[in-house]
């Protein structure tokens, strides 16, 4: 999914230096959505991969 808001991204920032149009603005909003999500993914991985190894330190 990383890879697909970068490639996004690149496509909104070259699409910026041509002047934002129709394919540009959906470009730049699919890249944000895509960083969003990722961002969302990466604190949830984070939070379970602490609680993990929190609850077998006891063992």
């Amino acid at each position: 999914m990383l890879y697909w808001a970068l490639v996004f991204f690149i496509v909104a920032i070259i699409a910026a230096v041509f002047g934002f149009g129709g394919f540009a603005g959906a470009a730049a909003t699919i890249a944000q959505v895509l960083f969003a999500i990722f961002v969302i993914l990466l604190i949830v991985s984070l939070i379970a991969g602490l609680v993990q190894r929190g609850g077998t330190r006891g063992v």
